[in-house]
């Protein structure tokens, strides 16, 4: 990950203008133990599935990563980000197989069946319809706890 002071202009200008959202309400609950916790992630790598349509600059939606998928794509656009690190290892964008691992040695409960993926150069607040839509799914699926892996 790069610092801002050394992103090229175009993208720290950018990021630079963003506003930070207020966040009016907030849902503060007791966690459950790790161990029966059902785990999600959330990436702003731009990942998607081949042969899926690739997210566009600034794209707002999502896609949907099932539990035991792992041929991938990365359409994150941002020419700072150095990407030797996930070409060698999708665990270091995805840790799906870190979270199958803690499940099978019991320190989570168990991994959901999908996870997903946003373009990390949109503008938050314009991908909240989104991000709702995801919550809910996750909520459907169980989920409990989210990963938020920025990229």
């Amino acid at each position: 990950m790069v610092r801002l002071t050394e992103m090229p202009a175009v993208g720290r200008g950018f990021i630079s203008q963003l506003e930070i959202p207020a966040v009016e309400r907030t849902a503060w609950t007791e966690p459950l133990p790790a161990a029966r916790r059902r785990v999600a992630i959330v990436s702003t790598a731009a990942l998607s599935r081949r042969g899926e349509k690739p997210f566009s600059w600034l794209a707002r939606d999502y896609r949907v990563i099932p539990k035991d998928e792992r041929d991938l794509v990365m359409t994150h656009v941002a020419v700072e980000y150095d990407r030797t690190a996930w070409q060698q290892d999708l665990n270091a964008i995805l840790p799906l197989d870190r979270l199958d691992e803690m499940a099978a040695a019991g320190k989570i409960g168990s991994v959901a069946e999908e996870h997903y993926a946003f373009m990390g150069a949109a503008d938050p607040v314009d991908m909240e319809k989104s991000a709702r839509e995801a919550a809910a799914r996750m909520r459907q699926d169980g989920v409990d706890t989210v990963f938020l892996v920025p990229v």
